[in-house]
């Protein structure tokens, strides 16, 4: 592999594992402020 091909690669892996911590971070806020 090419050293922009594991940069792409790398920077699609965070854009990916990002989106689905803050998703949950997310969804954890939205369901503490309903409990309370």
């Amino acid at each position: 592999m090419t050293g922009s091909a594991i940069a792409m690669f790398v920077i699609g892996g965070v854009i990916i594992w990002g989106g689905l911590i803050a998703s949950i971070v997310y969804a954890r806020k939205v369901a503490k402020s309903k409990t309370q």
